[in-house]
C-alpha cells in the first residue's frame, strides 16, 4: 500500500503540490482552490493494487476537481470507477446527464474517460474510496462501458450488495498485511479479485448492460450475497435465534439458496456463525479484561456457558481463561 498526506510537504506549497503532482500526475484531474484558502488546505490518500482493481480512500479539505478533455487526452484510464461516498456528502457536474448529489454512504459508477466536475457539499471536504478496474481485465466487452458518464447507484436491492463487497474487500485488503505464507496471500489473492470483478458487474447489472441471469450476472449475485450473509450475521451474533432462516429472510432469499452460497465458502453457514462468535468473545476478551467470561459468552450468542467452552477449547486448544491469562501476560 501507497500512504501521501500534505503534512510531508511545506504548509505553503501543499495545494500546489497536491495539485500539480497528486491530482494531475496520479489521478488525472485538475484540481482548483482560491488561493487565500490553499495556506489551511490539507489532503491524505492511500493505494492499493489488489485483485485486478485500484483502491483508493482519499480524505481532503474542501476544493474542486475537474477532469475535462485534455485531462482525459493526457491520462486516459479506459476503466470502470465505483465511488463509494463517506464524507458529508459529493457533487458531480458538467456531464450530458443532469447533475446530481451523492450522499453519505451511497456509491456512484463511471467511466474513467468522460468529462466531469465535481465537489464536496458543505465543508466538510471530501472522503469517499475508489475502486477503478480497467476493462482490459473484465469479462464482459461492451462499447456501452465507456459511455457510463457517473450516476449514483440508485437499485435499492443492488446497493446493499455493493456495499458488502466494499467492506469485505476493505478487510480481504488489510487482511493482506498480516498474511503469514504465500498460501495465505495467494488465498487473499483470489478473494480479492472475486470481489473486484464482482462489484464491476454489479455496476454493470446496474447500469443496465450485463443481465442479472447472465453467468456472469449470476456470479457477481452469488458473491455479493454471500458477503452480505456474512455481514448480517455479524450484525445479530448476539441472537441466540441466529439461524440460516433469519438470514435468508434479511437477504431476501430462500434457505436452500442461502445454503448453496456458502456450499462455494470455505466454513459453512454453522461454521461462520461459530467462528464470528469466538473472534468476537477473543476481542471482548483483550478490551475487557475484567468482564466475566459468562458475560461474554452471552453477549456473543452462545446458548450456555458450557457451549462456549467446549466449541473454545475444540478451535484453541486452551480454555477461555488460559487464552486471557496469556493475553494479559503479553500486556
Amino acid at each position: 500500500m501507497y500512504r501521501w498526506c500534505t503534512d510531508e510537504v511545506e504548509p505553503h506549497d501543499r495545494f500546489d503540490y497536491w495539485r500539480e503532482v497528486r491530482a494531475k500526475g496520479l489521478f488525472g484531474v485538475t484540481a482548483e482552490l482560491e488561493r487565500e484558502r490553499r495556506a489551511d488546505f490539507f489532503g491524505e490518500f492511500s493505494l492499493r493494487q489488489l485483485g485486478g482493481g485500484s483502491l483508493v480512500e482519499l480524505k481532503a479539505s474542501h476544493y474542486t476537481v475537474e477532469r475535462s478533455t485534455t485531462d482525459i487526452a493526457r491520462a486516459p484510464g479506459d476503466s470502470i470507477c465505483v465511488y463509494q461516498q463517506l464524507g458529508s456528502g459529493g457533487w458531480f457536474g458538467g456531464m450530458r446527464g443532469s447533475d446530481f448529489a451523492i450522499a453519505n454512504g451511497s456509491f456512484a459508477t463511471s467511466h474513467t474517460d468522460l468529462p466531469y466536475r465535481t465537489a464536496p457539499l458543505g465543508a466538510g471536504g471530501f472522503h469517499l474510496r475508489i475502486l477503478k478496474i480497467p476493462l482490459s481485465g473484465l469479462s464482459v466487452q461492451d462499447k456501452r462501458m465507456r459511455e457510463l458518464a457517473p450516476r449514483t447507484f440508485d437499485d435499492p436491492g443492488l446497493a446493499p450488495l455493493l456495499g458488502a463487497c466494499f467492506a469485505d474487500l476493505g478487510e480481504a485488503a488489510a487482511g493482506d498485511d498480516g498474511a503469514a505464507d504465500a498460501t495465505s496471500l495467494g488465498q487473499a489473492s483470489l478473494v480479492q479479485a472475486s470481489l473486484v470483478q464482482a462489484l464491476a458487474h454489479l455496476a454493470l447489472i446496474e447500469r443496465g448492460i450485463l443481465r442479472p441471469g447472465s453467468r456472469l450476472g449470476q456470479a457477481a449475485l452469488r458473491t455479493a450475497r454471500l458477503s452480505q450473509a456474512r455481514r448480517l450475521i455479524g450484525r445479530h451474533l448476539q441472537d441466540p435465534n441466529l439461524a440460516p432462516a433469519m438470514v435468508a429472510d434479511l437477504l431476501g432469499v430462500s434457505v436452500r439458496h442461502l445454503h448453496m452460497l456458502f456450499e462455494s465458502a470455505a466454513r459453512s453457514f454453522s461454521q461462520t456463525v461459530t467462528d464470528e462468535r469466538l473472534k468476537q468473545s477473543r476481542h471482548l476478551m483483550r478490551e475487557a479484561p475484567d468482564r466475566l467470561i459468562a458475560d461474554i459468552a452471552t453477549s456473543c450468542g452462545f446458548d450456555s456457558l458450557a457451549t462456549y467452552y467446549r466449541v473454545f477449547n475444540a478451535a484453541y486448544g486452551m480454555a477461555p481463561g488460559d487464552f486471557r491469562a496469556r493475553g494479559q501476560e503479553g500486556r
